[in-house]
C-alpha cells in the first residue's frame, strides 16, 4: 500500500481541488484551501510562542472549526498533537501534562480553570482559544519542512476504562491507515457525506476527521452525540454514512419511533460495540447495514472489519494486518478452538505503532518479538470470523470461574427497562472476587434490584449472576461512550444483594 502523507496529500487536495468542502460544520462550510490558510496561521501563532518541530502541544478543545485548524496545523508542522477531553480535571488531567512533557496547553475558556488548578503546568504556560471560528488565512503561506510518514504525529492516551491512561505513540502513517481503513470497511464512494459526532480528540474521531484527505468524500462535524436529535440531523444533512462507539447503538434503538426513523440517505454504520441482540433490529428499523469492526489505537485503529454480515462477529483482518489467538498456555488457536488473546502482526512496517511515551514496562509487555499482544479475548468460529469477548483485565475471577463481565453487561442490557450497565470485581470473603452489576434504567423504568436480579437468573448461567446490584443515575464515560469503572462507587451500603438461600428460577424467554 501507498503511504502518501498526511501533510502532502492535503497540500495536492489544495492544489487540485481548492474549492472542494472540506467539511460542513454548524457555523458554515470549510473549503480546503479555507483550511490550509486556516492552519497556516495556527502554526504561524504556535512558532511565535516558541514552539518547533517535534515539541508537545496538549489541545482540550470541543469540535469546532478553530479546533480543526488546531489540528491540521499541528499534523502539517510536526508539532505532536497530544488530544485531551477539555473535561478533564485535577490527577486525569496533570498525569497528560506530565506525562508527555508538555511545552504548551491549549484550550477552550471553559477549560482554562481546570488547568490551571491541575497542579501540572507547561513550560510554555497555557493558551486560551476564545474564537470558536475558523481562522482567517495567514498572509503568508506556510513554507516549513512537511513530516514524514514515519515521524511522530501525536499522543493519544487510551480510555483508561480501568485504571491510569497510557499515551499511545501514533505517527502520520497510522493515522493514514486509520483513515484508509474506515474508507475500505465503510465502502465509502465519491460524494458520501460521513456524519461525524465523535470528539476530535478520540482516535474514533481523529480517524474519521482525516478522510477528506483521502477520498472525495465530505464531513457533517457536530460537538457532541445527541440520541434524540440523531436521525433528525442526519436526515437535514444528507448524510451517507455514521460511526458507532460504545452504546450508541443500543442507545439509539431505545429512543420512541419517529418519522427520522427512515427519512434518511444513511447506507452504512460501521464502528464497534454493537450487542448481537442490537444488530438485526437495528438495521431492520433504520434501514442501514451495519458493519462491526474491532481494533486498537496501537494498531491502526481498525484491525478487522466484518463485511459479510455475521451478527456478533468482528470480521476478518484487514489486507496489511495478520491476527492469531493464543490460550494461557502459548498455543495458536484454530477455528472453534476456544477463547485466547488477540494477538496482532502486520506485514506492513510502521502499522503497530512504537511504543507508549514514557512507559517502557507498559511497552514491553505489550510489543514482543511475535507481535502485539492485545489484552484482548477473541475466538474463531468454523468460517474464520473473529469474535470479541472482551478485554482480559475485565474478566472477574469468581468462585473457580472466569466471568467475562462484557457478556454479564450485554444480557442485563437486553432488559427493557435497563438503559446500559458496567460489572465490576468486589473482593468476596471466600474466593477471589463477587460480582457488583451497576445498572442505569430508563427513565420510566420502576423495576426494582430484586426485579433485575430475578430476571437475570433466568438469562444466565449460575456462576455469571452477579451477587450485587447497585442503581447509578449516570455512569462516567470515556469520550468514546466506553464506561470508566474505576471511577465507580463500590460502596456496599449502596448496594443491593441477592440473598444466598433464594431458590433457583428454571429459565425463561427473556427480551431478545
Amino acid at each position: 500500500m501507498k503511504i502518501e502523507g498526511l501533510a502532502q496529500r492535503l497540500a495536492r487536495s489544495v492544489q487540485e481541488q481548492p474549492d472542494r468542502v472540506y467539511a460542513r460544520t454548524m457555523s458554515g462550510d470549510v473549503t480546503y484551501r479555507a483550511l490550509s490558510g486556516a492552519a497556516d496561521t495556527v502554526i504561524a501563532r504556535l512558532e511565535a510562542a516558541g514552539l518547533r518541530r517535534g515539541e508537545k502541544v496538549v489541545l482540550m478543545m470541543r469540535n469546532s472549526p478553530t479546533s480543526l485548524a488546531f489540528i491540521i496545523g499541528l499534523l502539517k508542522s510536526g508539532i505532536v498533537w497530544v488530544p485531551a477531553n477539555p473535561a478533564l480535571v485535577g490527577a486525569q488531567l496533570a498525569h497528560v501534562i506530565r506525562q508527555v512533557e508538555a511545552s504548551l496547553i491549549v484550550c477552550d475558556p471553559a477549560a482554562s480553570p481546570a488547568v490551571e488548578a491541575c497542579g501540572a503546568a507547561a513550560r510554555l504556560g497555557r493558551m486560551v482559544i476564545e474564537d470558536a471560528s475558523l481562522p482567517q488565512a495567514a498572509a503568508k503561506p506556510w513554507a516549513g519542512e512537511m513530516p514524514e510518514p514515519s515521524d511522530l504525529a501525536t499522543i493519544m492516551f487510551t480510555s483508561g476504562t480501568t485504571g491510569p491512561a497510557k499515551g499511545v505513540q501514533v505517527t502520520n502513517m497510522m493515522l493514514e491507515l486509520a483513515a484508509k481503513a474506515v474508507l475500505l470497511c465503510a465502502n465509502a464512494k465519491p460524494g458520501d457525506n460521513f456524519y461525524m459526532w465523535e470528539p476530535f480528540y478520540h482516535i474514533g474521531g481523529a480517524q474519521v476527521l482525516l478522510l477528506p484527505l483521502f477520498e472525495d468524500v465530505s464531513l457533517t462535524i457536530r460537538d457532541r452525540f445527541s440520541a434524540s436529535q440523531f436521525w433528525p440531523d442526519l436526515s437535514a444533512a444528507g448524510c451517507t454514512h455514521i460511526h458507532h462507539l460504545g452504546g450508541i447503538i443500543q442507545l439509539l434503538l431505545k429512543q420512541p419511533p419517529s418519522r427520522f426513523d427512515r427519512e434518511h440517505k444513511v447506507r452504512i454504520a460501521w464502528g464497534g460495540g454493537c450487542a448481537p441482540g442490537a444488530w438485526r433490529p437495528f438495521e431492520e428499523r433504520f434501514g442501514v447495514e451495519l458493519r462491526e469492526c474491532y481494533g486498537m489505537t496501537e494498531a491502526s485503529s481498525l484491525t478487522t472489519c466484518n463485511l459479510e454480515g455475521v451478527v456478533g462477529s468482528v470480521g476478518r483482518p484487514l489486507p496489511w494486518f495478520d491476527v492469531q489467538l493464543k490460550d494461557e498456555d502459548g498455543r495458536i488457536l484454530g477455528p472453534s478452538e476456544g477463547r485466547g488473546e488477540i494477538l496482532v502482526t502486520t506485514s506492513l512496517p510502521g502499522a503497530i505503532f512504537p511504543g507508549y511515551f514514557n512507559a517502557p514496562e507498559a511497552t514491553a509487555k505489550a510489543l514482543r518479538p511475535d507481535g502485539f499482544y492485545t489484552g484482548d479475548i477473541g475466538s474463531w468460529d468454523e468460517n474464520g470470523m473473529l469474535f470479541f469477548h472482551g478485554r482480559m483485565s475485565d474478566s472477574i475471577r469468581c468462585r473457580g470461574e472466569n466471568v467475562s463481565a462484557y457478556e454479564v453487561e450485554a444480557t442485563a442490557n437486553r432488559h427493557p427497562a435497563v438503559e446500559e450497565s458496567a460489572m465490576v470485581g468486589v473482593p468476596a470473603e471466600i474466593g477471589e472476587y463477587d460480582m457488583l452489576l451497576f445498572v442505569r434504567l430508563k427513565p420510566e423504568g420502576a423495576e426494582s434490584e430484586e426485579d433485575i436480579s430475578n430476571w437475570l437468573e433466568t438469562q444466565l448461567a449460575p456462576y455469571q449472576r452477579p451477587r450485587f446490584i447497585s442503581f447509578v443515575d449516570n455512569f462516567p464515560k470515556t469520550p468514546s461512550q466506553r464506561i470508566q469503572k474505576h471511577l465507580l462507587s463500590q460502596e456496599s451500603r449502596n448496594r443491593w444483594e441477592r440473598p444466598s438461600n433464594r431458590p433457583v428460577r428454571k429459565p425463561r424467554p427473556g427480551p431478545q
